[in-house]
């Protein structure tokens, strides 16, 4: 029979791993809920295409698309990472990753390719 301490795999009453997260908390941070999780896991992984687009790990938005899509399982209803941030918006996107990079750091920074994108109302998918 399998016995529960009820304190999770990361829980409470592990002190190594209590301090292993402890070192990389922020004051005052909070643990994210619901929806945030996912923008916070999502938007990464968008910005991480961006990044090897900017820095030509892969050729084209539609290589990003088709190499995440049949990759990693990047949702294919979204289209790929670069046809989300032409229907979201790069603007959009910009402002949503600073918020995160406000809160928890350098991780949400957001792509230069991006930034660039968006401040000049250029598309990913037809350039």
């Amino acid at each position: 029979a399998v016995v529960s301490t009820q304190s999770g795999h990361y829980g409470r009453g592990n002190p190594v791993a209590q301090k292993i997260m402890d070192r990389y908390k922020k004051e005052g941070q909070v643990a994210p809920q619901g929806e945030d999780v996912q923008w916070r896991t999502y938007l990464r992984s968008v910005n991480e295409a961006a990044l090897c687009l900017q820095e030509d790990i892969i050729a084209n938005p539609v290589d990003g698309n088709i190499g995440l899509i049949f990759g990693i399982g990047h949702c294919p209803q979204r289209g790929g990472p670069f046809q989300f941030l032409d229907t979201y918006g790069a603007q959009a996107f910009v402002d949503k990753m600073r918020g995160y990079q406000d809160s928890l750091g350098f991780r949400f920074e957001p792509a230069q390719i991006v930034i660039d994108y968006a401040n000049s109302g250029k598309k990913f998918m037809s350039s």
